[in-house]
């Protein structure tokens, strides 16, 4: 757990070893609980990666609030997040409060160390070690670069109760395929778009369509059919772009990460529509799976 953008989802990604969670510097990117499975000979680590504990403006948000709280509740080790590269906020204060109340051990994890000097890093680690007293370990990494990550996982390990595996060896993420492809879409329309739209921004999957791939004999060709909402007329243009040009980008990097997902040629249909004020409506929140 941590702050928005406070390197969560990269640093899952890199203990899983694949990616299992869209990343992006925006607030808000990582909108439920999403499961990672990390094997390894000592032990399997199931990382459950919350979205960013916040002040929430909308209903969405309180939502999002609520996954982290439900989760911190069934957990074994709190891992809490803090950059290195930003100094400790309201929000972190906020976080280890509400840490005082859970009994797992909680190992602080300072990330984003590639990105910070020496010296933010040891000034980093002081006030973390102040922040949350009786941490059970303090740990400075760059889940980019892969330092001490491998380090993250053995205290992990160590930490963990004794029991039987809960997933299958080759199994390393319980994310469904629809909402794999309805986040690659998203990731991707969050890197292009600007302004207000990515908090505006949900992404369905309509469709899903398989058959043999006429173009390659014995493999399978994957036709998506996505659906991008916003919650303004005015916000439809910023994601279609002039002449389709924004869309079309979309499409373009999505398909790539669709076909490795899926290990198949993939054809991609995008269509933008307005669902008005959808982050405050429970009926069209409970719609889009929030």
């Amino acid at each position: 757990m941590g702050r928005p953008n406070a390197g969560k989802t990269t640093l899952t990604n890199a203990l899983v070893g694949e990616k299992v969670g869209i990343v992006s510097n925006r607030p808000q990117t990582t909108r439920h609980a999403i499961r990672g499975v990390v094997h390894r000979p000592a032990g399997q680590i199931v990382l459950v990666d919350t979205p960013g504990l916040h002040k929430p403006k909308s209903l969405l948000g309180k939502r999002l609030n609520d996954v982290v709280r439900d989760t911190l509740s069934d957990v074994d080790v709190v891992v809490f997040c803090v950059p290195a590269d930003q100094p400790v906020g309201s929000g972190d204060a906020f976080i280890a409060r509400q840490l005082r109340e859970v009994s797992a051990p909680v190992v602080v994890v300072v990330t984003k160390t590639d990105a910070a000097s020496k010296k933010q890093v040891f000034e980093q680690l002081v006030a973390v070690s102040k922040l949350v007293e009786g941490a059970a370990e303090v740990v400075p990494l760059s889940a980019v670069s892969g330092d001490q990550v491998e380090l993250l996982e053995k205290l992990l390990i160590g930490l963990l109760p004794e029991g039987p595996p809960l997933y299958p060896e080759e199994q390393t993420t319980d994310e469904d395929v629809e909402r794999q492809l309805a986040e690659l879409v998203r990731e991707a329309a969050l890197e292009k778009v600007r302004q207000e739209v990515p908090h505006s921004l949900a992404v369905s999957i309509e469709e899903i369509n398989r058959r043999p791939d006429p173009k390659r004999p014995g493999e399978e060709f994957v036709e998506v059919h996505a659906l991008l909402h916003v919650e303004r007329n005015s916000q439809k243009p910023m994601l279609l772009g002039k002449g389709g040009q924004i869309i079309k980008a979309i499409g373009t990097e999505a398909r790539a990460g669709m076909e490795t997902l899926l290990g198949a040629r993939v054809h991609l249909e995008l269509h933008v529509t307005v669902l008005g004020e959808w982050q405050d409506d429970p009926k069209k929140l409970n719609r889009l799976g929030y």
